[in-house]
């Protein structure tokens, strides 16, 4: 069985070499293992350092595209090289290497097609109060999303099945962390985690910019994951909150008209319908979502069967592109 370890890469000279010095060759049970780096535009020696380390492949974009474009990429030409399972870990040495036989023994041992490395998040020195919140509120919301158990979503150290590599489509820009696993969820694809360790801090995330920076692309990341894979739901439920709100006005009018003291309450009833309004409008995009989900899903089988004909007779060259 062919295992490819992919790293994503942006300007990452100094820690790669520690990194890399890590990572397995091999497996228990013969397993052959690969190594990947996707540079991600790097300005520094990042790809000469890759191929001074042993890198098996290399694959460029020729400007920064960011971490979840990078991350397709790599599962791309993990693919065209033919690997069994993909394993992705961070340049930073952010994920013990030791734990990789334990990340890929599930699906080895066919119990699972995604297998993600749980973190101690409350035993992590290097992340702030915030952010521990933030990494609880989001895997909280994946779970809710995927009916998945994952107690770390946002954790990117996790070994995919080439099957399970196949059917996953990234659509958000900032991070594949939270989609993949909702993706893996509402597709069935079994799915389980083992808890890791973590490394001392070598440099600072390049995810996390500046907390305020993090704390509103986690928020809008979580918010338009319900839009995308639970729309009617999302809309659903916006459409109850207008509709309570009209028909306590109406109630508020009503009471006051039977009452005798209707007059000068019509403000009320305006109010009320506009809210009725919305309410109603919003349920028909709840419907319209919920078609365009299921579409959705029917285009995304299309793509897999075709990717999987496609990769049946996999190249066995180095898909060393530029994109």
């Amino acid at each position: 069985m062919k295992i490819i370890i992919q790293i994503p890469c942006y300007n990452e000279e100094k820690s790669l070499p520690v990194t890399l010095a890590e990572l397995p060759r091999t497996i228990e049970g013969g397993h052959v293992v690969e190594w990947l780096i996707i540079d991600d535009g790097s300005t520094d020696r990042t790809v000469q350092v890759a191929r001074q380390c042993g890198v098996d492949h290399v694959v460029s974009h020729s400007r920064n595209l960011g971490l979840a474009r990078t991350f397709k990429t790599g599962l791309g030409a993990c693919l065209t090289l033919g690997a069994d399972i993909i394993v992705n870990t961070d340049a930073d040495n952010q994920y013990c290497a030791s734990y990789i036989p334990a990340l890929v023994k599930p699906i080895i041992e066919h119990e699972a097609e995604m297998v993600i490395g749980v973190r101690p998040i409350e035993y992590i020195d290097d992340f702030s109060r915030v952010k521990k919140l933030l990494q609880k509120i989001g895997s909280w919301a994946v779970r809710r999303a995927s009916n998945t158990d994952i107690p770390d979503a946002p954790s990117g150290f996790r070994a995919i099945s080439r099957d399970c590599a196949m059917r996953l489509t990234v659509f958000n820009n900032y991070t594949y962390t939270l989609e993949t696993i909702i993706q893996a969820g509402q597709k069935q694809i079994p799915l389980t985690w083992i808890p890791v360790k973590t490394n001392s801090k070598l440099r600072e995330s390049r995810l996390v910019r500046s907390l305020p920076n993090y704390v509103w692309r986690s928020l809008v990341t979580i918010i338009r994951m319900f839009v995308v894979y639970k729309p009617f739901r999302f809309f659903a439920l916006v459409a109850a909150f207008f509709i309570v709100l009209g028909m306590v006005g109406d109630i508020r009018f009503l009471y006051y008209y039977l009452s005798g003291q209707g007059k000068g309450h019509i403000q009320s009833l305006i109010l009320s319908s506009t809210l009725l309004g919305f309410g109603c409008i919003t349920f028909l995009t709840a419907l319209l979502a919920d078609l365009l989900s299921v579409n959705r899903m029917l285009l995304e089988e299309i793509r897999y069967r075709l990717l999987k004909n496609e990769m049946s007779a996999p190249s066995a060259g180095d898909p060393g592109t530029k994109s």
